[in-house]
């Protein structure tokens, strides 16, 4: 892929320039604030459960609300960078972050709240795809893209773990600060992208028109797939409920299919699928952020359901695995350059694979010095894995179709997260008793479900040392 002069932050040398430097700070932070908003809210639940007299089915919405919005329009935000201007969609995005951010902070009703926290997931799923392509685009592919990718994607694990402890601390005031914190982070941010952020030459090329009817399709299908997911641990897998939804989402998607391989101007070309380096790395998004998610989640009800420990305590205790991501991940990309992409993503999911089945020996009373190698090693794996997957997922894709590259890998770690998640649920609950000893058992058993999650992403990547792809230098 060639980037053109007009578009291009890099030297050619390899190093950013200042201008690089500049631009790549203010999309760190937008990506900063969208893992520190997906942590911050879990801590803060029983507080506005007490506060707003929500029920605990409703409350789950606080979260599911969000994972609808991003997930749901992922790929939409990932098009419409491409048609419309990626500073544009970027800038316009996290306008509307910052305004729900403020008006989710004032709100006395819980379904206000959701709403709120869902505009909130929708803008997310504008601005991430919008800033991963605005790096793509400007970086040419080897080290300086691999470098500024690798800076990038360890933002986001940073904001992810210090939101577990900004919650923690904030809800002791009250759970409304944890919804205003982002909102100067963001006002900066704004102001910071209006003024450092280059306007990137034209449009991208063949953006001629826009196809609503596969644009509103594919998002139907991922809003209703997303929320099948999300709620068939309360409503049964196999309910009525639960199976239509999954037959309509399927029947989207088929209708989908059929929209793009007849439209002149599809939202998706489906030709890009045939890439195997942009599968691959798909589904690796999915096994690498779902087997987390599954394990946080067990992990917390492990820490503060059985062992009585605070939520501050627990935010701390997982902090480790945040901390390592940031402290790796700038430093992959010369790794990469060595060694290759899927080798690098190979490494990360067998570490995951290694730290979920240390895990399985949890107890009632096992000392936090037997949990942390897991925190360790879950770490690891992102930092060596996370920047590969978006590297491996964009590579060798023409310049129009970043963003829509962009939206598949961000729409793959956003739905792995929510499908692993929904079974990990699912079998804790099937699992669990009303004893210390019935809850752990569910525990245990749930805690497979990760670790069956990472192996399949070892095999998958590790098909593709095979066929290796090619790093450029």
């Amino acid at each position: 892929m060639t980037i053109t002069e007009e578009n291009s932050l890099d030297t050619g040398t390899g190093r950013l320039s200042r201008r690089a430097w500049a631009t790549l700070l203010v999309l760190c932070a937008a990506l900063f604030l969208d893992a520190l908003d997906v942590s911050m809210m879990g801590v803060a639940l029983p507080s506005i459960r007490t506060e707003l007299g929500m029920s605990t089915s409703a409350l789950q919405w606080v979260v599911s609300g969000y994972v609808l919005g991003y997930g749901g329009f992922l790929l939409l935000g990932g098009r419409a960078a491409d048609l419309l201007g990626r500073r544009r969609v970027f800038l316009v995005s996290l306008a509307v972050f910052l305004v729900a951010s403020g008006l989710s902070g004032l709100v006395n009703d819980g379904s206000l709240l959701i709403a709120a926290r869902f505009v909130k997931g929708v803008s997310a799923a504008f601005t991430a795809p919008a800033g991963l392509s605005i790096i793509t685009t400007s970086f040419a592919e080897g080290p300086a893209r691999n470098k500024a990718l690798s800076i990038y994607t360890s933002t986001g694990a940073t904001g992810f773990s210090l939101g577990l402890v900004f919650s923690g601390l904030l809800t002791g005031v009250g759970w409304q600060w944890v919804c205003f914190l982002p909102v100067p982070l963001a006002l900066v941010t704004l102001i910071a992208g209006v003024r450092l952020i280059p306007r990137l030459g034209q449009l991208a090329e063949g953006a001629r028109g826009f196809d609503v009817a596969g644009a509103v399709t594919v998002t139907a299908t991922m809003l209703i797939l997303v929320y099948a997911v999300v709620s068939a641990p309360e409503a049964g897998w196999a309910s009525a409920r639960t199976i239509v939804l999954l037959a309509l989402a399927a029947a989207l998607l088929a209708a989908f299919v059929i929209i793009e391989r007849r439209t002149a101007n599809p939202l998706v070309r489906l030709g890009i699928l045939r890439s195997g380096a942009l599968v691959r790395a798909n589904l690796g998004a999915m096994t690498l952020v779902g087997a987390w998610f599954g394990t946080q989640f067990i992990t917390t009800l492990y820490l503060q359901q059985l062992r009585g420990w605070s939520a501050l305590e627990t935010g701390l205790a997982i902090f480790p695995a945040g901390f390592l991501v940031a402290l790796i991940a700038p430093r992959v990309a010369p790794l990469v350059t060595r060694f290759g992409v899927q080798r690098m993503i190979v490494a990360g999911l067998g570490s995951a694979v290694v730290a979920y089945a240390l895990f399985l020996r949890i107890g009632a009373d096992t000392p936090y010095a037997a949990l942390l190698p897991t925190f360790i090693l879950a770490g690891l794996a992102f930092g060596l894995a996370y920047g590969p997957l978006n590297i491996a997922a964009t590579n060798g894709i023409p310049e129009h179709e970043q963003g829509l590259a962009s939206g598949l890998v961000n729409t793959s770690f956003q739905f792995g997260g929510a499908l692993v998640l929904a079974v990990v649920t699912a079998v804790d609950n099937a699992a669990t008793g009303p004893t210390p000893d019935g809850l752990l058992d569910g525990f245990h058993a749930a805690l497979v479900v990760p670790l069956i999650v990472a192996a399949l992403g070892v095999l998958t990547a590790a098909f593709g040392i095979r066929r290796p792809v090619p790093v450029s230098t």
